[in-house]
């Protein structure tokens, strides 16, 4: 009988077809060899019974014969009505295992939650596991604690991907507001400018300035020439025009170009003590801080924060996916030391191995109390789910050869009873 395609039918097999064939001749040999005894003895209690039992030994021998005949048949009975109806009968109380398979579910799913999925009983077994030391060998290992790397790299890969873009989006945003939010900005402008000032760097900001206006003049001479002849008046001839902007042009150039060689030029000098007093003003002009104020609350509430949030999230997925992809990745060399640092701590620190095994129980007795009865319903169902006779065949094969040995006890002791009962008859008589 093959199982059912949702539902086991009998007890899950891990005998292969040749094991199951072995075991069943092992049981047909069985039967025969406790069959033997049996007709054994019935032979000799009919040989002997026809032959008159006349004497002392020939009665002895009847005697032990017949109760060895008793032992047998009734041992044989007994073994027999564990599995099925004998001679399929409909005898009361037998094929016990096909009749109460259910009622014997029932029992062990109770047995199984009393005895194994007790809180101190699995409190116990976990002490005496030794979780923590073991989890800290394990983890302390560079080949295992690559392994949990790679592991954990997947695991950050999977959660991230489980995780809607826009609720990331949000939660990006929304902590960026609140850190940003929580910042006076004039201030923090103030102390950026004095690290600036204070690393020499305003001299390179000013010779940028020079340097972005030169080039911004060389790369629009044309555009900025025909703006300002179009702005000549009609009396002045074009010619004239653009020669007085070609001068004013190359003047200008040039002095960009003497400022920039001049470090005691007298614009660079007002540009250095503009900027020397930008931090003070920057930290208490109560009108640069509101307008620094405003300008964060414009930078808050336009889509410019929603935008950023969005490119952080996606880039930092990209990142992530192509971390964990990567075994030589920066990522995987982090996490694998980050685990065998946490199997070598855990390895020196009994405290720490104290409070992991503490937690483990304490889940432990948790889950127990929480779901034993649900994982007592497991066996019991999984049981009653399983087809009776299918069920009582497999527990023949895996039992029924240590059964037969009954049966030949039965015969052998029943024998030694019979012999002695006949003696003592004797002694009495």
């Amino acid at each position: 009988m093959e199982p059912a395609a949702t539902a086991p039918s009998a007890p899950a097999r891990r005998l292969d077809r040749e094991s199951l064939e072995a075991r069943k001749r092992r049981l047909a040999v069985a039967r025969r060899r406790a069959t033997a005894f049996l007709g054994a003895a019935t032979a000799l209690f009919i040989g002997v019974t026809a032959a008159g039992a006349h004497g002392r030994l020939l009665g002895f021998v009847q005697a032990g014969a017949e109760a060895a005949m008793v032992g047998g048949v009734a041992d044989w009975f007994a073994v027999t009505a564990l599995f099925r109806r004998p001679l399929g009968l409909p005898i009361p109380h037998t094929a016990v295992i096909v009749e109460r398979k259910d009622q014997f579910a029932a029992t062990l799913g109770q047995f199984v939650q009393e005895n194994f999925l007790n809180g101190d009983v699995l409190a116990e077994r976990l002490r005496a596991a030794g979780i923590a030391n073991r989890l800290a060998a394990w983890l302390s290992a560079p080949d295992n604690a690559t392994r949990a790397a790679g592991h954990a790299s997947s695991l950050v890969v999977t959660l991230a991907e489980a995780l809607r873009d826009e609720d990331a989006q949000r939660v990006i945003s929304t902590e960026l507001t609140r850190v940003v939010d929580s910042v006076d900005v004039s201030p923090l402008a103030g102390r950026v400018v004095r690290v600036v000032i204070a690393g020499g760097h305003h001299s390179e900001l000013f010779n940028s300035i020079l340097s972005s206006a030169d080039t911004y003049l060389a790369e629009h001479h044309e555009e900025l020439k025909l703006r300002f002849e179009s702005e000549a008046p009609r009396w002045v001839p074009g010619l004239v025009y653009g020669r007085v902007f070609d001068r004013m042009y190359a003047h200008l150039r040039n002095r960009l170009e003497a400022m920039g060689a001049d470090p005691d030029d007298e614009t660079r000098k007002q540009f250095e003590e503009w900027i020397d007093s930008l931090p003070d003003r920057l930290e208490n002009s109560p009108e640069l801080r509101e307008r620094g104020e405003h300008l964060k609350r414009e930078v808050l509430g336009s889509a410019l924060l929603r935008d950023w949030s969005s490119m952080l999230w996606g880039r930092a997925k990209d990142g992530l996916r192509a971390q964990a992809a990567d075994p030589n990745s920066e990522l995987h060399h982090r996490m694998t030391d980050a685990i065998e640092a946490i199997g070598h701590r855990l390895k020196s620190d009994s405290r720490l191995q104290d409070r992991i095994e503490r937690m483990v129980e304490s889940a432990a007795r948790g889950l127990a109390d929480q779901f034993h009865d649900e994982l007592a319903g497991l066996v019991t169902g999984t049981i009653q789910r399983w087809n009776g006779e299918e069920t009582s065949t497999q527990l023949e094969l895996l039992l029924g050869r240590d059964l037969q040995y009954i049966r030949i006890n039965g015969t052998v002791v029943g024998a030694a009873v019979g012999l002695a009962l006949h003696a003592i008859a004797m002694a009495l008589a």
